[in-house]
């Protein structure tokens, strides 16, 4: 089962490499981890692990005993709005431009660079969407992709208050 950990830290170096290891001593597959500035001297980091909750809340007690943690708590699937970014180059002929044109215009995709054989487009959803995506484009042939990890926010009313 995959879950969302989003910690709000001090913006000082090292940080990310000790919650990181939080996660490595106890042997978990991290399937992704996103972090950058989200306000003045403070960043957000958010790691998607596969495992249990049990041993989640585990992981979390001890990072939340690190310094430079302001605060960690898990985003329960329900509880969380989170989106994946890619930027995908594909040729402009054939199907692979086809389907961008048509992920740009159900306002999927945007359009970032087009050259004479490519087209490049900015693409977010959630991982499954994304993955779906892939798998379409990989059909045609993917010249070059980059993809973040998930980034999250806890739905509605909810925050991570640091």
């Amino acid at each position: 089962m995959h879950l969302t950990v989003v910690a709000h830290v001090e913006d000082n170096p090292g940080v990310l490499e000790r919650i990181a290891s939080q996660f490595r001593r106890r042997s978990f597959n991290i399937v992704s981890v996103s972090a950058g500035h989200n306000a003045p001297g403070i960043s957000c980091i958010t790691v998607v692990v596969d495992s249990d909750k049990r041993k989640v809340d585990r992981v979390i007690a001890s990072i939340s005993k690190l310094v430079n943690v302001l605060q960690v708590q898990e985003l329960g699937d329900r509880s969380a709005v989170a989106r994946d970014m890619m930027l995908v180059k594909v040729a402009s002929a054939g199907g692979g431009g086809a389907i961008l044109r048509r992920l740009i215009e159900a306002g999927q995709g945007r359009a970032i660079d087009a050259g004479e054989k490519t087209t490049s487009v900015e693409i977010t959803g959630t991982t499954a969407e994304l993955d779906d995506i892939i798998r379409e484009l990989e059909t045609h042939g993917i010249i070059e992709m980059v993809r973040t990890g998930a980034i999250a926010l806890a739905q509605g009313d909810e925050t991570l208050k640091t």
